[in-house]
């Protein structure tokens, strides 16, 4: 059942959240992506990952889903914040870092296993430097060190997929299309149940604004390549070798900057999280919180 909690962080906002498992199980924090909300973790993910004694909690970012949304900052400009001009932030990565241990403020989670994708694999990171005594375990899926020359988009991507529509229907036709093609087209998807989840994504808080200002937010937080040796928390990194939204070197340069890191490649995965995968990635997952 998702639950609103009011106040969490600095910035006292609202997030929404949602717990699987028993709550005395050791804590696993869920953190999505830019313009993602916490229902791309798919709950067949998170049932399997809490079948392996895990108390597992998915929430909605800033500016996703039910939590706050900042409709009154500034209007995001992702190609000045890409030249140094961070004018147009609403906020920045670390803002969000303190939303993630506020949220565990909240619900009493003193330390807790991170698992971020795509941008929630930059704030579990950046999570794991700031405040390294919450964190018990690392995983990173589909994300990177914020160094310009690894983990970039394919350009042609963002052609084929072409502009999101602002009507409901429009939308979910649109996500049907663009899912085999950000996302796992190896492993292809129920089209009924995509369009189901893609209508639950314009009514939980469609906010087509949302995806730039996390943009730049991320851009904000620079590239964190020289503070990841610092790292000794226990560290999984796991990227598909099919995702053209976050090239797989990104992937490759945080297990390679982390000492100890493992990194799992999977082949046929892109830039989301099939249900065929769960059981294995709810596996893999498990087994890294188990040894950490």
């Amino acid at each position: 059942m998702e639950q609103l909690v009011q106040n969490v962080g600095p910035a006292r906002i609202q997030v929404c959240y949602e717990r699987f498992g028993e709550p005395a199980d050791p804590a696993v924090l869920l953190i999505m992506g830019a313009n993602a909300q916490m229902i791309s973790w798919p709950e067949v993910f998170c049932r399997e990952l809490a079948g392996h004694g895990l108390h597992v909690i998915r929430f909605d970012n800033r500016d996703a889903g039910r939590s706050t949304h900042f409709h009154d900052g500034p209007k995001a400009d992702v190609m000045a914040a890409l030249k140094g001009d961070l004018s147009s932030a609403s906020y920045t990565l670390n803002d969000m870092v303190d939303d993630t241990v506020g949220l565990l403020d909240v619900l009493g989670v003193d330390r807790a296993h991170l698992v971020g994708a795509s941008m929630g694999g930059f704030i579990a990171q950046l999570t794991t430097i700031e405040h390294p005594a919450r964190v018990r375990s690392l995983t990173v899926l589909m994300s990177t060190t914020g160094d310009p020359a690894v983990g970039q988009a394919d350009m042609a991507l963002f052609g084929e997929l072409g502009p999101q529509p602002q009507d409901r229907a429009g939308y979910v036709d649109w996500y049907v299309h663009a899912l085999p093609i950000f996302g796992s087209g190896a492993f292809p998807q129920d089209p009924a149940e995509v369009a189901k989840m893609a209508g639950s994504y314009y009514d939980r808080g469609y906010d087509p604004e949302a995806m730039m200002r996390h943009a730049v937010a991320q851009v904000s937080a620079g590239d964190i390549t020289s503070r990841l040796p610092d790292v000794t928390t226990p560290t999984l990194v796991i990227h598909g070798d099919a995702d053209r939204m976050c090239d797989v070197s990104g992937g490759k340069a945080i297990a390679a900057a982390v000492p100890g890191a493992e990194l799992e490649i999977i082949p046929g995965m892109g830039h989301s999280v099939p249900r065929q995968l769960a059981p294995e990635l709810a596996k893999r997952i498990a087994d890294h919180i188990a040894a950490s």
